[in-house]
């Protein structure tokens, strides 16, 4: 029998901020337990560079990654955990999704929906990574 690792998607709307932030996460602090991806449900075409700044300060490169609409994985990959990090998205998932035992809503703030100076945003953009980091460090624990 071939086993594999549970898998969990985080999924929000454009797949260029929280998503990838709690992917990355994941991946770091999981130990290698899970087949981690993420997605979006209106994807926007590159990751937010603000996203990539603030993960780069806590050592975290996420520069070779894009955004992936969910439908390309829906079905493809197995799904255990289904990780909604935006209300926009639980109403936009479907409803189902193949094998998932958990389906989990951990509504954050879009940090690149915030108007404000560059120095506000970056602040708003580490406010939310600092609250994905602790929610996904606990989730774990």
């Amino acid at each position: 029998m071939v086993h594999r690792r549970p898998g969990i998607l985080v999924l929000c709307s454009g797949n260029s901020c929280r998503s990838q932030i709690a992917q990355a996460y994941l991946e770091k602090f999981a130990g290698g337990r899970f087949e981690v991806y993420s997605a979006g449900t209106r994807p926007t075409l590159r990751i937010h560079v603000m996203t990539l700044e603030v993960m780069a300060d806590d050592g975290i490169d996420l520069s070779g990654r894009t955004p992936t609409d969910y439908r390309e994985l829906f079905g493809k990959v197995p799904v255990d955990y289904l990780i909604l990090v935006c209300d926009g998205a639980a109403r936009a998932c479907p409803s189902f999704w193949p094998g998932v035992v958990e389906r989990l809503l951990w509504p954050f703030e879009d940090p690149a929906a915030f108007v404000g100076s560059e120095e506000e945003k970056r602040g708003r953009f580490l406010l939310v990574r600092d609250a994905i980091r602790a929610r996904v460090e606990e989730w774990l624990a």
